[in-house]
């Protein structure tokens, strides 16, 4: 039996979803996979009431039950990998090694997120009085966490399963137009694994459904991933309810490629991080600053390998790039690119599209003046500029509004992270692109990035727990009066 049957979803809930229904659909073919029935705002409330019911016992289980289920959640996404990659090639147009690479990263989540179930939960502090201070984590109680729609399995996982290990209950709302990959696939992994009903609710919706999570008085600590500007209104929501939000957003990431690097190997590096999984990725490389003595051989190889990159239907052919998501997201990409040759800019690959298969896209001869090298594009084109020092060059990338990853190739690997230490960013790879996740990683930006590190590592004991301090006394304390 599938662990998926679009005839039997099951979203982790016994409370009916009141929603439209909502066509899954192949963004390749426009093909109807299934038909899933969205939330409505008014669903919220009774999923965090039922959410909130679960958690309290689910907190005070052995620590070795929880992960336990984390363990069996971690090894069903390996033994239902074909069929899990099936649904993220065809319902979020990922080629199917991505679609590896997101069921390897999802079950390493539950694996690292078993581990914390262990974790020591605080320590003993030193005291004044004759007592016993010390500190202990204490589960935050219902988490939501609202999900896009670029990584769905991965950018879900790493909240939901973090959670769920330290004692908290989960809301989950994805994306619709990922709502299998992105939320029923962990709603079915996790009720084979073990995890007791009303702790997992998943509700695919929309902006006003994920608006009700945020305000939900029950739900005080919200995980979003999205859109700088949808982040700002989260934040600002979240404010207003005294509640905390940890925020990954958007990014337009430099690639800086100093004097000494090898062209040779730099060239397929850069590819990868502007033209994986069709530049939808919150870490693309999307600015490419470029050594002016390496400049004109840099953008003309780069043009080459776009052009040797073969873009289609990742389900029915072997190709390097699949789809974008809908025909909003095609607009919003071929707009920026149009816009920004006729703003001078030079296209030296791609710039076409059949249907929603966009060409690998090279732009020459770019500067502030060029609006897919000054904005966040998410999709597959790579603005080139040059510089002629370092100092330029750490100026260029610190330019830019985002903070989310930043690459630096060069044979010095000390000079590279010194030109690092000059430029606001959440994450550094030296000598590598800047997409690139781990589960044992802390992973967020700064500025219009984010809030910084609240994904993986020990980010996640501050992201989905509270520090609570605890004195006991043998006899009750006396007082002057």
């Amino acid at each position: 039996m599938p662990l998926l049957d679009p005839h039997t979803w099951q979203t982790s809930s016994s409370l009916p979803l009141t929603g439209s229904a909502y066509a899954v659909t192949e963004p390749a073919t426009s093909e109807r996979l299934g038909t899933v029935v969205l939330a409505a705002p008014g669903d919220i409330a009774p999923a965090a009431e039922a959410a909130r019911a679960a958690q309290t016992a689910w907190a005070r289980l052995p620590h070795f039950v929880r992960a336990g289920v984390l363990r069996k959640a971690g090894d069903l996404f390996a033994a239902h990998a074909d069929e899990l990659r099936g649904w993220l090639v065809r319902e979020s147009g990922s080629v199917p090694g991505k679609a590896d690479f997101e069921l390897h990263v999802a079950a390493q989540e539950c694996y690292e997120a078993a581990a914390l179930a262990s974790r020591p939960p605080g320590q003993v502090l030193p005291s004044e009085a004759p007592r016993l201070s010390y500190t202990r984590r204490v589960p935050a109680g219902v988490v939501g966490v609202i999900a896009p729609f670029n990584a769905p399995l991965i950018l879900s996982i790493r909240s939901v399963a973090p959670a769920l290990a330290l004692g908290n209950a989960v809301v989950l709302k994805p994306d619709p137009r990922t709502a299998v990959c992105g939320g029923l696939a962990l709603a079915a992994v996790f009720a084979e694994a073990g995890l007791p009903e009303g702790l997992l609710h998943v509700l695919p919706g929309g902006a006003e459904t994920g608006a009700a999570l945020v305000a939900d008085p029950l739900v005080p600590v919200i995980s979003f991933t999205g859109s700088t500007a949808a982040g700002r209104a989260v934040g600002e929501a979240a404010g207003r309810h005294l509640k905390r939000a940890h925020l990954e957003l958007g990014g337009n990431s430099a690639l800086i490629v100093l004097a000494d690097a090898d062209l040779d190997a730099v060239i397929s590096t850069a590819a990868w991080g502007s033209f994986f999984h069709q530049g939808q990725i919150c870490m693309t490389t999307g600015r490419h600053l470029v050594h002016d003595s390496l400049y004109e051989e840099y953008v003309e190889r780069l043009a080459a390998k776009a052009d040797s990159l073969a873009v289609g239907d990742p389900h029915r052919a072997r190709v390097h790039l699949g789809p974008l998501i809908d025909d909003g997201q095609l607009g919003k990409v071929h707009a920026l690119v149009e816009a920004s040759t006729s703003a001078g800019a030079k296209l030296a690959a791609g710039g076409t599209h059949e249907s929603r298969f966009y060409r690998p896209t090279v732009l020459a001869d770019v500067d502030d003046r060029t609006p897919a090298y000054t904005e966040e594009v998410f999709g597959p084109v790579a603005p080139v500029r040059a510089f002629s020092t370092a100092e330029e060059a750490a100026a260029l990338a610190a330019a830019s509004p985002y903070g989310l990853s930043l690459g630096i190739v060069t044979r010095d690997a000390a000079r590279g992270l010194d030109l690092a230490e000059r430029i606001p960013t959440g994450i550094v790879h030296i000598n590598d692109q800047t997409v690139n996740d781990e589960a044992v990683a802390p992973f967020g930006g700064v500025a219009a990035s984010g809030t910084g590190a609240r994904f993986g590592g020990d980010a996640n004991l501050d992201a989905f727990t509270d520090l609570r301090w605890t004195t006991v006394r043998g006899d009750v304390a006396p007082y002057p009066f």
